[in-house]
């Protein structure tokens, strides 16, 4: 062999010589490892390095040399690892193996392989034969024979064989019907090329393409297409211990593989066991998503193998004989040229053949370079008795396209829907390349796929992943707009009927991502299609609307709380143990709520101004579960295009208005039934099970979302919102020109043409289009504020079922479905706000709504005050008010009008007083309004009287509040008019200044001129200079006129600040006496009218002298002490003993829950001690405290070593002041706690010393701690460790040394 080798044609030659040099030593240790396994060998690594960076060209001179030693050493390594007896003779025959090739050898030869096979394309058939059946052998090795590296290099080498394999020089050679598939090119731009035409190194003996595509390797072909996907299959069979990326290299090397044999022919065959297979793979993807079987990427080349198979044996030009249609048919042309060469064709296929053709010249002719006629005859043969002698071959007709076509339609339903939603993004881009090149390649052929198919592209368009939202939205744009590539308006009619009518069995089933996808395909459609077509098709008729709507109302009514599976209602609630969920599962973001691709924002931001937790519209509160959630996004977003389709339409051939009466329908119902109640006086537990008000509320609420949804649709923010979403590309389509499209598709219907999408989807400015908006908004507003839905009651203390005995047993959901309503609807009011924008004003809408906003902000349920206060937020924003104070102050007099009226018929209206309440106190604008506060506060006073708190006892708390509100509002206008006072008198008194100087220099002026001599001339410039001067008089008389107008107007603002202060200092007298003393003097803030009088007594008695004061503690100390015995954290209980002086319409029970509020208890105490520490450190006024020093040290060491640390601080500074009285005392106080309670006691300096505990001995009780016996009983002051040694160590640092 080595003599052979010698003898080849090397002379002249350096590199091929130099190649094969290296090459020798390899090879002859290759040959001699088959013979000696045990035998040391170099290195295979080196030899594989040496190949990777050989010429080609030398690699290619010497391809038998090196590959005979490769592969008889791969053939040695597979045989000792089947599962054949070595030395039996059997029905395999009879192999002598008496050795063993290692694993690393194996691989070894398998990594040289495939750098051998990258580099040098093979030359002949029977080469290619022979490494095919060599590497066809160790692929059949399972998993327990062969190792994953040894089996996954035996699938590289294969591919990079095939990538190899490149079409010949020959012009008529069927090599050149290599198709170009779109997902190659997406997946592996440089393998796409290796794919494509190659310029081959040198000419081969014979086209292996050709080969490959030719029946004589059908066998083959198909042997090799169940190995690959037998390989896959086998991984993904051993769960978590399956290779993912032996999975993917078969999935890979199979879309090589058939890219390569490229032909309809020559895969037909094997159509069923391939496309069967990869449906099996995609349907199991569905439920695994870890091990190899939940590999992103293989499952991605699996997408793309899957339509690259069927993209080359269903592609309509290939099987036009089948289909029975014409070229023109699918290609959109119709010129008399292409017609008559069309028509020829046609005849000449369909003509009598009267001679018979050989067989050899169609297989045995030539084998290397084959010699066929054209396309359309190689694929579609008319001589029978030709196709029955052809194995491994189907003849495509029209019944086998039909019947296959029915199929693949069912395997694509069944898997591609699933994949839109999958978490990898390299699945949903693969996805969307496959469907792009079946809708362009197979859409007659697969044309009962080709709507399903529009659908997933209607969920791509809208994916989180940009890359695939773009791909798809371009093929989506391409379909829509393009004639050549066109949709028939019967086809979208038929997409619009399935997916509506599927919406509510989608949404209540237990698959939310699927619920979510569909809705997407909805929208979608509803977008592209444009604003005619969903009107056409979806709102043109009564009956359409209806069922549009309805199917609406199913898909967002309480029901879907509860849809979806019951792993999600597991998930959200709280584990009772830990659970971590495994790394796939976190990967795959199956169980996360951003796993969901959205398709919409549902809460864009309406202003820039408004913060993110503001932001309108919002899902619903049934909707408040993560998934469902994503899922009210989209049906928002279908029915805010239904809104705009209306206003978009130019026709304006419907009203929407009548739109809007179908849902509003169901308010008026509810409506109508609480009017009835109302009526007869029923009551609510019998309304309630009999008038089926569950159901009512509940389609009600569902009926204000669809409104609110369907009326903001017309906003610019959706608008934009929309373009956002569907306008990630800006792909430009030409217009068609020239092109008769009028017959193609007649049978259909009308071709779809739409316009751009970008200028379709805006609203049409007609003359009546802005008051079919404002008339529509004001039908739903005056709904919305019907006074009957407003009297629902939201909880069982509500004033409305104070009367009835029976109204503990009304259920909870009666409640919860009132208060969803109430809070959709004052949703839908924000909402209205930002679609009109300033027309809500100018309309009167906010006037007619904002009391009931304000109203609602001292709502018992807080979901329906934040709702309220969101609204208020938007609605200020929206109406350009840099607040809601400044909105309320610019629509004050509608307030306050209305505030009076219902103050008028308080029996009615008991949430009046609340109502002023807020307005004035939460959005803190009483002394912007003050003069209009007039009116309400005699009301308000009648109503604080004896007679009008005991009629309505429950109004006397919300009306002092009120009350505080306008009494601080008018101090603080008092005390800033005097300043203001003081500066316009300034002002007043500088303009007179100047009136006097001007009329001192005037005098001066006309005794100068009286002394001039005559004067023609000087007689006109008097004239002048006089009427200079009246100018400047009358001047002067206009802002003398100004500065009086104010003045009046400041008198009679200080008559008014005068009155509303006398009438809140005339209703608060009386009630200090009453038994809610407390509540009251919070009420009216006398807590800082405490804290100033505890600040007056400290002055005093440093000026007066503490011994003037020192019988005075002693006998009316109490009243201070009683501050300071309870926390203002606990509330005391109250003795049963304690008797009170009850006036005769006061009734004996006394409530424990009116009390003062924490924080005004703490500034008081706070107070306390600020005074004592004041009293105490000074010399002149320290003896105030010398009868009553224990009991008021006793009382400030127990608050300072409790758990109330607001008041820590001012107690240790009343400590300090204190000891510097008696420091002896304080310092047993406070080590009587902490010796007490700490553990490690310290040691006494010397030993002649009483220790700690001898001097100190530890309570039996807390009772008997000194500060209890010195301070008496207190409530809330519980010692603490860790206080009492921080009051220790703080007054040993800086009082005690």
């Amino acid at each position: 062999m080595e003599e052979e080798i010698e003898g080849l044609s090397l002379e002249g030659d350096e590199t091929l010589r130099t190649v094969f040099n290296h090459l020798k030593p390899y090879c002859l240790d290759l040959l001699a490892l088959v013979q000696n396994p045990k035998k040391n060998t170099l290195s295979l690594l080196e030899f594989a390095d040496y190949l990777r960076s050989a010429p080609a060209s030398g690699l290619q001179a010497c391809l038998d040399f090196t590959l005979f030693p490769l592969l008889l050493l791969l053939d040695a390594a597979v045989l000792c690892r089947s599962q054949q007896k070595v030395g039996t003779q059997g029905k395999f025959g009879t192999v002598h193996t008496p050795y063993t090739i290692s694993d690393s050898v194996a691989e070894g030869v398998l990594l040289c392989l495939e750098e051998l096979l990258k580099k040098c394309p093979l030359r002949s058939v029977n080469q290619m034969v022979l490494v095919l059946k060599k590497l066809a052998s160790g692929a059949l090795l399972s998993p327990s024979e062969a190792s994953e590296e040894f089996r996954e290099g035996i699938i590289r080498c294969f591919r990079e064989l095939l990538l190899n394999l490149h079409p010949c020089s020959v012009s008529s050679c069927i090599c050149k019907q290599l198709p170009s598939l779109p997902t190659f090119v997406s997946s592996d731009p440089f393998q796409a090329q290796r794919i494509g035409p190659f310029k081959h190194h040198s000419e081969s003996e014979e086209c292996l393409l050709a080969f490959l595509q030719s029946q004589d390797a059908s066998p083959a072909v198909g042997h090799w297409l169940s190995l690959l996907l037998q390989s896959a299959e086998t991984e993904a069979g051993r769960g978590h211990h399956g290779s993912s990326k032996l999975r993917k290299e078969a999935f890979s090397t199979l879309r090589v593989l058939i890219a390569k044999v490229g032909t309809a022919d020559a895969l037909t065959f094997f159509l069923p066991g391939v496309v069967s297979q990869f449906a099996k793979v995609l349907h199991v993807s569905k439920n695994m998503i870890s091990g190899a079987a939940g590999s992103a990427e293989s499952l991605a080349h699996a997408v793309r193998g899957l339509t690259e198979f069927l993209i080359i044996v269903l592609d309509n030009e290939t099987n036009i004989y089948g289909l029975g249609i014409s070229i023109n048919d699918i290609t959109g042309f119709h010129s008399d040229k292409s017609k008559s060469s069309q028509s020829v064709l046609e005849a000449l296929r369909h003509l009598p053949v009267s001679f018979q053709v050989p067989h050899e010249s169609l297989t045995g002719h030539s084998i290397g370079q084959p010699t066929f006629t054209a396309k359309a005859d190689l694929q579609e043969k008319s001589i029978d008795s030709h196709c029955t002698t052809r194995s491994l071959y189907v003849k495509r007709t029209k019944d086998w396209i039909e019947e296959t076509s029915a199929h693949v339609d069912k395997l694509l339903c069944a898997t591609f829907p699933h994949l839109c939603v999958h978490p990898s993004k390299k699945v949903r881009h693969g996805l969307v390349d496959g469907i792009q090149g079946l809708l362009s390649k197979c859409s007659y052929t697969l044309k009962k796929s080709k709507l399903m198919l529009l659908e997933c592209l209607c969920v791509l368009v809208c994916d989180d992943s940009e890359a695939v939202a773009i791909a798809a939205q371009e093929i989506l744009q391409s379909l829509f707009m393009v004639g050549e590539k066109r949709l028939t308006e019967f086809e979208v009619s038929e997409i619009f009927t399935r997916l509506i009518e599927k919406l509510p069995r989608v949404v209540l089933g237990s698959e939310e991502a699927l619920a979510v996808s569909h809705a997407q395909r909805l929208l979608a459609v509803m977008y592209y299609a444009g604003p005619q077509l969903v009107v056409d098709h979806l709102l043109c008729s009564p009956i359409t609307a209806s069922r549009f709507f309805d199917v609406l109302m199913l898909s967002m009514s309480h029901n879907s709380v509860f849809s979806g599976s019951v792993d999600k209602l597991i998930l959200a609630k709280p584990h009772s143990v830990g659970y971590l969920q495994s790394v796939a599962e976190l990967k795959s973001g199956t169980f996360l709520s951003s796993g969901d691709h959205t398709i919409i924002d549902a809460a864009p931001a309406v202003v820039s101004s408004v913060p993110g937790y503001y932001e309108l519209p919002r899902s619903p509160p049934w909707f408040a579960h993560g998934g469902g959630q994503k899922l009210y996004q989209v049906l928002g977003g279908v029915l805010r295009l239904a809104g705009l389709s209306i206003m978009a339409d130019q026709r304006s051939e419907i009203s929407l208005s009548t739109l809007a009466d179908i849902p509003l329908d169901y308010f008026r119902k509810l409506i109508q039934e609480l009017r009835m109640k109302q009526y007869s006086k029923e009551s609510w537990h019998s309304w309630y099970p009999k008038s089926r008000s569950g159901q009512l509320l509940r389609q009600a609420s569902t009926a204000a979302c669809i409104l609110n949804e369907f009326i903001y649709g017309i906003s610019n923010q959706s608008i934009d919102s929309f373009s956002k979403v569907f306008q990630k590309t800006m792909t430009k389509v030409g217009e068609i020109q020239g092109k008769d499209i009028g017959d193609a598709g007649a049978q259909h219907g009308r071709i779809v043409n739409t316009t751009l999408r970008d200028s379709a989807w805006k609203v049409y400015q007609g003359n009546d289009a802005k008051s079919r908006v404002i008339d529509c908004v004001g039908s739903v507003l005056h709904e919305y504020l019907s006074p009957e839905v407003w009297d629902l009651p939201i909880d069982q203390n509500s004033f409305l079922l104070a009367q009835e005995t029976d109204a503990v047993n009304l259920p909870l959901h009666f409640f919860r479905d009132t208060m969803m309503l109430h809070q959709v609807i004052i949703d839908g009011i924000g909402i209205f706000g930002v679609t009109l924008g300033k027309d809500f004003i100018t309309s009167g809408f906010l006037h007619a709504s904002l009391y009931l906003l304000l109203e609602n902000l001292m709502c018992s349920s807080y979901q329906i005050r934040w709702a309220s206060d969101a609204v208020l937020h938007v609605l200020s924003a929206s109406s350009r008010h840099p607040s809601v104070g400044h909105l309320v102050i610019s629509n004050a007099d509608y307030i306050i009008d209305s505030l009076c009226r219902q103050l008028r018929h308080l029996d009615i209206n008991p949430h009046v007083p609340d109502v002023l309440a807020a307005m004035l106190s939460y959005i803190g604008v009483a002394h912007e309004i003050l003069p209009l506060l007039e009116e309400p506060m005699r009301t308000v006073s009648a109503e604080l009287e004896v007679l009008g708190r005991y009629q309505r006892p429950y109004l006397t708390i919300p009306f002092l509040k009120a009350v505080s509100e306008i009494a601080k509002a008018s101090r603080h206008e008092a005390c800033a008019m005097a300043n203001a006072a003081e500066s316009y008198f300034i002002r007043v008194k500088s303009k007179v200044l100047d009136l006097e100087k001007m009329v001192v220099g005037k005098n001066h002026k006309q005794s100068d001129v009286s002394h001039d001599s005559d004067g023609g001339d000087m007689g006109s410039l008097k004239t002048e200079k006089e009427i200079i001067n009246t100018n400047g008089v009358d001047l002067q008389i206009e802002q003398w006129e100004e500065m009086l107008f104010k003045l009046n107007d400041a008198r009679r603002y200080r008559r008014t600040v005068g009155s509303v202060l006398g009438s809140c200092l005339t209703t608060a007298t009386p009630i200090l006496a009453s038994m809610q003393e407390t509540a009251c003097l919070v009420a009216l803030e006398i807590v800082e009218v405490v804290r100033r009088c505890l600040t007056v007594v400290s002055r005093v008695v440093q000026v007066c002298g503490g011994g003037f004061f020192t019988r005075r503690f002693q006998t009316d100390g109490s009243h201070f002490w009683k501050l300071l015995t309870a926390s203002p954290f606990q509330r005391k209980p109250i003795s049963k003993e304690k008797k009170h002086i009850l006036l005769p319409y006061r009734g004996t029970s006394t409530s424990s829950s009116d009390s003062v509020a924490e924080i005004s208890s703490l500034k008081v105490q706070a107070s306390v001690l600020e005074m004592i520490a004041d009293i105490s450190k000074n010399k002149i006024s320290a003896p105030a405290f010398e009868a009553v020093l224990k009991k008021v040290s006793g009382l400030i060491v127990g608050i300072a070593c409790s758990s109330v640390t607001g008041l820590r601080d001012p107690s240790i500074n009343a400590l300090s002041g204190l000891a510097s009285i008696d420091p002896d005392l304080i310092w047993l106080l406070v080590a009587d706690i902490y010796f007490s309670l700490v553990k490690d006691k310290p040691f006494p300096p010397h030993e002649d010393l009483t220790e700690i505990p001898q001097l100190l001995p530890p309570p039996p009780s807390p009772k008997d701690y000194l500060y209890r016996q010195y301070g008496g009983e207190t409530f809330g002051f519980d010692v603490n460790l860790s206080a009492a040694e921080m009051v220790f160590r703080k007054l040993q640092s800086e009082v005690f040394t």
